[in-house]
């Protein structure tokens, strides 16, 4: 049993607490947590009854007590939302460790859907999940890559000192051997590396803009990006991406509208597999990208986060300028495993040593236990083995998933390809994300866009939409939502 979705996880009838009192802390606890974020609609009186298994009095008591609590907010003929700002105070009766039952958010932020996101083991797969299922991991090539990088003296070689500040050697070594299968040549004294992707891209941004400054990135992209600019006082500037790559006409007139210095200074982008569309960069586009930052004074960031779930050959612009202008980063948590924090920055030479002083400033170094046992399955083929398999399962997965969500009258905006699909299920989806919150995890597509705007689009996990379960419960939430329209396939 699922204990992560509260429709498996009932409240106690038997408890010290009433029904009521349980209910409210349930809902308590997501909101504090930000689980549930500031603005986010509770589920009406009748679904949350139907969810809970209790009567809509039960409900209605329940909230009342969230108003008391001020956590929530009634709108007249609209419902129940959740304050802007909810004070620390606790429920009638606390909350026990049996009611603190993390829930699925509408993730109305790129913060709450990351939230969203930590799920325990065992929880069951959801839809707007960006990382493979557990199950798709080898923990025992882990198990063993740790213990090659652990054993003898190399415990305490990687432990009881600061490793290098680029990071480990035998690592960077391997990471260059690595990207030349993608075509980039990048010599180890040019990589750095970092607590993943994310980070690599923090590392980058620090050391080359300021506040106030402006940043080309793709629309739609990732949320989590624009959230991370913004909070550092940039200047984003979408620019659309289709499905060759950016709209270059865009992207030059943003450039040539801003005088120096408040002329863009880099520009952000997944060329390979975009985040949500998997769309990639054709030749034709990266050729003329780069051709714009070397008129312009730009520094492309070319983040490769799905690198390992995409065909090599897939054109690299920091292959075709040959770390010139171009800034290559990338990771190894969505293929190995989540919590492996491991990422790297490939640069030119002359900017290692300011983003080693970022990399400094922000974490002093790298875990070197890691970093050795990614550089054992980087040198023993352990990982590219791993990675077949990967993608293997998950070009099956797809057929499965888009064999369903066409099934159910879906559309596909974007050819489906890796591991997200880009998708039209013909309404709003931040309402149907909080229609179906609390049972399933979605990723509507207004957080793909740097300003907000309605969509009936929203990015699926190929790996993790595989379940007819899910589709039916779409349906549903979509005739609620519509229902004058048939749910597609039913009529």
């Amino acid at each position: 049993m699922n204990a992560y979705a509260p429709a498996q996880a009932p409240l106690a009838r038997d408890a010290d607490t009433t029904l009521t009192e349980q209910l409210a802390s349930r809902y308590a606890e997501r909101i504090r947590q930000r689980l549930l974020a500031p603005g986010a609609r509770l589920p009406s009186v009748r679904e949350c009854a139907r969810r809970h298994q209790v009567s809509p009095h039960t409900v209605v008591a329940a909230y009342d007590q969230l108003l008391a609590l001020g956590l929530v907010e009634a709108r007249r003929q609209r419902g129940f939302f959740v304050r802007e700002t909810a004070p620390q105070r606790t429920p009638p009766g606390g909350a026990t460790a049996a009611q603190r039952v993390p829930a699925h958010p509408l993730p109305t932020s790129a913060t709450a859907l990351i939230r969203g996101m930590f799920q325990p083991p065992g929880a069951r797969p959801m839809p707007g999940l960006g990382t493979l299922p557990a199950d798709w991991l080898d923990l025992p090539l882990l198990a063993g890559a740790l213990r090659k990088a652990t054993a003898g003296a190399q415990l305490g070689a990687v432990s009881l000192q600061y490793g290098e500040p680029a990071g480990e050697p035998r690592l960077r070594e391997a990471l260059s051997t690595k990207l030349a299968d993608f075509g980039v040549r990048a010599s180890a004294q040019q990589i750095v590396t970092t607590l993943g992707a994310t980070h690599a891209l923090d590392v980058v941004t620090r050391t080359l803009a300021r506040a106030g400054d402006s940043v080309l990135v793709d629309e739609p992209g990732w949320s989590v990006e624009y959230a991370r600019l913004a909070a550092l006082g940039l200047r984003v500037l979408p620019v659309p991406r289709g499905e060759d790559g950016p709209d270059l006409a865009v992207m030059q007139r943003l450039i040539e509208a801003h005088k120096p210095p408040q002329r863009p200074r880099l520009y952000i982008t997944v060329s390979v597999l975009n985040n949500p569309t998997g769309a990639s960069l054709s030749l034709q586009a990266a050729h003329r990208v780069l051709q714009l930052a070397q008129a312009h004074g730009l520094h492309i960031v070319e983040d490769d986060t799905y690198a390992h779930l995409a065909p090599a050959h897939l054109p690299r612009m920091a292959a075709l300028d040959a770390l010139e202008r171009t800034i290559y980063i990338s990771g190894y948590s969505k293929i190995l495993v989540p919590n492996w924090r491991v990422g790297f920055i490939a640069a030119p030479l002359a900017l290692v040593d300011a983003l080693v002083d970022t990399k400094l400033l922000s974490t002093l170094t790298t875990p070197g236990i890691t970093e050795l046992a990614l550089a054992h399955c980087l040198e023993h083929g352990l990982l590219r083995r791993h990675t077949e398999r990967v993608m293997d399962r998950l070009a099956q997965a797809r057929d499965r998933t888009v064999k369903l969500a066409e099934a159910h009258g879906c559309r596909f905006a974007s050819p489906p390809r890796g591991l997200f699909g880009w998708v039209d299920v013909g309404v709003d989806t931040e309402r149907l994300a909080q229609t179906m919150q609390g049972e399933w995890l979605l990723a509507p597509g207004a957080l793909f866009h740097a300003t907000h705007r309605p969509t009936t689009l929203m990015r699926i996990n190929f790996a993790t939409t595989q379940d007819a379960r899910f589709w039916r419960a779409l349906d549903r939430a979509r005739a609620q939502l519509s229902p004058a329209r048939p749910p597609p396939g039913q009529g």
